[in-house]
């Protein structure tokens, strides 16, 4: 069991690398992106081509018998999840976690956003509760369609935003699973203003949304 967990780890570092990467330069060789995440150039070959397969990348052609790579939408949603997947595993994911909240709930502070709803239940979102009084925010509520439970460290959880009677300014997403859905669904229902986003999910907010320190 623990080899195959260990194999399933690895296999998330790979595509969450290779998606990364993509994101941050789709011009670069699969070479030189295969010497980066450490592994053969076959094997990164392999990957990128499941990865066209799924959807989550698209090849168009470039200058000099090259190709460029680029993110999907679908690609986008997957690095966020994959972001998470692999920093759940590691240590390293409360201390980012709790300083990717402290931040996020200091910009909500900041823009006059005393009362939030955090969107998803997750680790993540108890991490932001617990932040939430030293930070001199309200957590009202939790949204998540996907969720049975009906409370998340003492906070309320409902399935839909009109389902929230308290009033509140404005939305931090936190679903792990389903990021960029959720951060879509709040999006369209309060506008970029209103929703904020911590670091490492990995999203990219739109022109106009509230900037938060990383």
């Amino acid at each position: 069991m623990d080899s195959l967990l260990r194999t399933e780890h690895e296999n998330e570092r790979i595509v969450l690398g290779l998606l990364s990467s993509v994101e941050r330069d789709g011009a670069r060789s699969q070479r030189r992106i295969a010497a980066e995440l450490g592994i053969a150039l076959g094997l990164l070959n392999a990957y990128l081509k499941r990865c066209v397969k799924k959807g989550l990348v698209k090849i168009h052609d470039a200058p000099a018998r090259r190709y460029a790579y680029y993110l999907t939408p679908q690609g986008f949603a997957e690095k966020s999840r994959l972001t998470v997947q692999y920093l759940s595993d590691s240590f390293s994911f409360f201390r980012l976690a709790k300083g990717d909240c402290a931040s996020v709930l200091q910009a909500a502070k900041a823009n006059g956003f005393g009362r939030v709803v955090l969107a998803g239940k997750s680790d993540l979102a108890e991490v932001a509760i617990l932040c939430a009084f030293e930070a001199g925010v309200s957590i009202v509520a939790v949204v998540d369609p996907h969720s049975e439970g009906e409370h998340l460290a003492g906070v309320a959880v409902h399935k839909a935003y009109d389902e929230v009677k308290a009033a509140f300014e404005a939305i931090i997403v936190t679903d792990v699973a389903r990021a960029k859905a959720s951060y879509d669904a709040a999006l369209e229902a309060y506008g970029a203003q209103r929703v904020l986003v911590p670091a490492l999910l990995g999203l990219q907010p739109l022109n106009g949304a509230i900037a938060v320190a990383q």
